[in-house]
């Protein structure tokens, strides 16, 4: 069921970007060459700062392709499609949100009456195309969001359990439990939702911490990624990495052969930039209404916390875990290799 929910609102989603993209050219008021427009960009920062904080929403994107790769149990040979989707969802959230920009940026009203920036695509959709048209596209951008938020949560869910089943989260014991009747972790399931929803209701008293919140969520993503990159490329530079297996004619069911080491490379870098900028202090992202201090340095707080109740959750549990495996911390830490979802061959 979730599989059928998740193709449809895909299709759904590429139809109404088409669509979007379409209509919106045919109604432009300016050329292609607005987003070479400073709008009277000045100061000594020139365009480096804008930029910086522009790829914010870059940064907020591309972890879109995480869904892909954690919901690749359900595909068929998911260690040859799963690559291949990441990349293609990569590319096409990039070329068509490229599309989408600069078609809302040609057909604005206005790029200087200050709505643009606080009403965003709704204010243009709705403006240029009518009302009705306007809001029936944007019921489509709805149902995206919620079957990403579906995707997500199935994602989440998964993780709770694996993390469970391995014995290293609170409560493990009965977030592992699997239900005898739907062969589900309905547990898993139900926390995710109940946890996402507590988060979604801090927007309706404090939109403001909401928007803080989010950001620092994209940036503990980001850490996360580069806590694989990074031994990926240390292993990759020691002599590789082994093969993601081979088909039936025996060829490799993905390789990035030569351009391993350099595609590695840059996504250690990227991840390191992306993370001190999300992490940056800034009031014009994490507090643009001036609402106090904390939000500013909403980033810091909320990672010190992270690194602090994830020490503390390794010291408590480290002996159930190691336990529940069957070897002592030495022997676990040279020869256990770290697989939750996936069988540790499956991840080569």
């Amino acid at each position: 069921m979730t599989a059928l929910v998740n193709s449809t609102g895909v299709i759904c989603e590429l139809v109404g970007l088409v669509l979007m993209v379409s209509l919106l050219f045919t109604h432009a008021q300016r050329g292609p060459s607005v987003v070479l427009n400073t709008t009277g960009l000045g100061g000594h920062a020139g365009y480096f700062v804008p930029l910086l904080v522009s790829s914010l929403m870059a940064a907020y994107v591309l972890v879109g392709f995480d869904s892909a790769g954690e919901l690749s149990e359900e595909t068929h040979k998911p260690r040859a499609t799963a690559p291949r989707t990441i990349i293609r969802a990569v590319v096409v959230s990039g070329v068509g949100g490229a599309f989408l920009i600069v078609a809302a940026l040609m057909a604005a009203p206005s790029l200087t009456d200050g709505k643009l920036a606080s009403s965003g695509l709704p204010y243009v959709l709705t403006s240029r195309l009518g009302t009705l048209p306007g809001k029936l596209l944007l019921l489509d951008v709805a149902l995206a969001v919620c079957v990403c938020t579906l995707a997500i949560q199935t994602a989440t869910s998964r993780m709770i359990f694996s993390m469970s089943r391995d014995k290293v989260l609170p409560l493990s014991v009965v977030l592992s439990r699997v239900a005898t009747r739907t062969g589900t972790p309905v547990l898993p399931i139900v926390v995710s939702g109940v946890l996402a929803a507590l988060l979604l209701g801090v927007n309706l008293g404090n939109p403001g911490l909401f928007l803080a919140l989010t950001s620092v969520c994209i940036m503990l993503l980001y850490i996360a990624y580069l806590m694989v990159t990074v031994p990926q490329l240390f292993k990759r530079l020691r002599g590789g990495l082994p093969s993601g297996g081979l088909d039936e004619n025996g060829r490799a069911l993905f390789s990035l052969g030569r351009w391993g080491v350099p595609v590695n490379a840059v996504a250690v870098l990227y991840g390191i930039l992306m993370v001190v900028n999300l992490a940056w202090p800034r009031s014009e992202v994490y507090d643009p209404a001036g609402q106090g201090w904390y939000l500013q340095y909403c980033a810091e707080i909320v990672l010190a916390l992270v690194l602090m109740s994830g020490v503390l959750t390794f010291l408590l549990l480290r002996k159930n875990y190691f336990a529940s495996i069957g070897h002592s911390p030495a022997a676990a830490k040279a020869d256990r290799p770290i697989a939750t979802v996936i069988p540790a061959p499956e991840l080569g």
